[in-house]
């Protein structure tokens, strides 16, 4: 079974090394590492071409500037649709997501259609976050199941393993968010078009080494977005490409 791992990158250099060591690591079958760098002033697409010397199953993928973290996934999964792969999983580069959990995330993704590495499915798995930020993020998933009824406690979670099925059903080139609501906006077409998902929990570690990304204009975008996927599914805009997908 191909497995593939989406990595964006912007400005990781101080992560990056140890990332790919971890990964490599954990010596998963035919896993490949995807890094999709908007052109890292700090170098980090420098780090990863030396890397890519020394490793054959780590894929780079150079943009020209910060062009949103929703294009570069749907840039990633079109490559990993296009290339054969049959597991595509996403994570974050600073270490907020631990790559030891790629190894359950792939299993799982196994027995369900998409699988999320989930914060909040047994309470609260959040360290070094400050009170606002967290209750932020709670909030937004509270938010996002009342307008929504998406059925996942942690909808804006960024670590995730789809199956192709998913992928290949879901029009990748109808998503519309940039930011953090990409995430929302991928497990509602997903669910729409009657995948199943499962939350598996995790811990994240808030990065410890970087800036942030966060910013006010992906939290506005997060805001409209959920409203937009409503009004979008009752429009008959919420569609996958074909009503006759396999999923079992």
């Amino acid at each position: 079974m191909k497995k593939l791992v989406i990595i964006p990158t912007y400005n990781e250099k101080a992560n990056i090394s140890k990332l790919v060591g971890k990964l490599q690591g954990l010596n998963i079958e035919g896993l490949d590492i995807l890094f999709i760098d908007d052109n890292s002033p700090d170098g980090t697409g420098g780090i990863l071409k030396t890397f890519q010397k020394e490793y054959p199953n780590i894929k780079l993928i150079e943009r020209e500037g910060k062009l949103g973290l929703g294009t570069a996934y749907i840039l990633g999964f079109k490559y990993g649709l296009e290339h054969g792969y049959d597991q595509i999983a996403q994570m974050d580069a600073d270490f907020s997501h631990n790559p030891k959990d790629l190894v359950f995330l792939f299993e799982q993704a196994e027995q369900y259609d998409w699988v999320i590495g989930s914060r909040y499915v047994t309470g609260i798995n959040v360290v070094n976050w400050p009170l606002r930020r967290l209750m932020l993020s709670k909030g937004a998933n509270v938010y996002t199941h009342l307008v929504t009824g998406l059925p996942i406690k942690d909808g804006t979670a960024g670590f995730k393993c789809w199956n192709r099925r998913v992928l290949a059903t879901i029009d990748l080139d109808a998503v519309r968010s940039r930011g953090y609501s990409f995430q929302i906006e991928m497990n509602y077409r997903a669910w729409k078009a009657g995948f199943v998902c499962h939350e598996h929990p995790i811990v994240f570690i808030d990065r410890t080494v970087g800036q942030s990304k966060m910013s006010k204009n992906i939290v506005y975008e997060a805001v409209w977005m959920v409203w937009r996927l409503v009004f979008w599914n009752l429009f008959g805009k919420i569609k996958p490409l074909s009503d006759q997908h396999d999923k079992t």
